[in-house]
């Protein structure tokens, strides 16, 4: 089973957190620092990788939580 992959988003007026797969947010937040907080604890809850977006919908910041399959060398 692969883990589900937990992405902070921007949404109407605030920022919201969605689990990979999922069409609604888990749950919606004033600020992207709540946000991430809790998408971090449920990341590493599920050993599963957290992408967070930016304003413009792109990922601008990724922190793997779980046994990677091909890690960094160094």
């Amino acid at each position: 089973m692969s883990k589900k992959n937990v992405h902070v988003v921007p949404n109407s007026g605030g920022w919201g957190v969605r689990v990979e797969g999922n069409e609604k947010n888990s749950k919606n937040f004033d600020t992207q620092k709540q946000a991430i907080e809790y998408g971090r604890e449920k990341a590493q809850n599920s050993s599963a990788e957290l992408l967070i977006h930016g304003q413009n919908g792109k990922i601008r910041e990724k922190n793997s939580y779980g046994n990677d399959r091909y890690p960094p060398k160094g």
